[in-house]
């Protein structure tokens, strides 16, 4: 999927503390971004989407809330594509799976649920580091 992030017509931002109640407050923000922006919540991307956004956050909770007090999760949209981004300041960097599907790192569910759904559906993902190496984000995109 070549899709510019940046030409998508529907953006919203949320910072927030890492701590549990994050999960909830990101994916009923992502509920009432995509009601917003006309996007049929039984889409059959949209229970799936829901569920990545809410394992990247859960994941930020659990392993970066010691090196980063907030995650920033980044919405967007377009008529063919929804795509997120989950933001924290640890610096470790996971893998993902390969195009293969073979995993780049060991265990199941938590990232392994993120790419099993994400490839899926046809999407992508993909992890950027922040340009000092104190951070990264976890963006996927998916088809519409």
């Amino acid at each position: 999927m070549s899709t510019q992030l940046e030409t998508l017509p529907h953006r919203h931002v949320l910072t927030l503390p890492t701590t549990p109640p994050a999960v909830r407050t990101a994916r009923e923000t992502a509920e009432q971004a995509l009601a917003e922006w006309g996007i049929d919540p039984r889409h059959p991307a949209v229970g799936p989407a829901l569920l990545i956004l809410s394992e990247l956050v859960t994941n930020s909770v659990r392993h970066a809330a010691l090196f980063s007090p907030q995650v920033t999760v980044f919405y967007a949209a377009g008529q063919d594509c929804l795509a997120f981004a989950v933001h924290d300041r640890h610096p470790y960097q996971p893998p993902l799976l390969h195009a293969s599907g073979t995993a780049a790192g060991t265990g199941t569910g938590g990232l392994g649920t993120v790419m099993e759904l994400t490839l899926g559906l046809g999407g992508t993902a993909v992890v950027r580091g922040d340009a000092d190496g104190k951070g990264k984000s976890v963006w996927i995109t998916l088809p519409l």
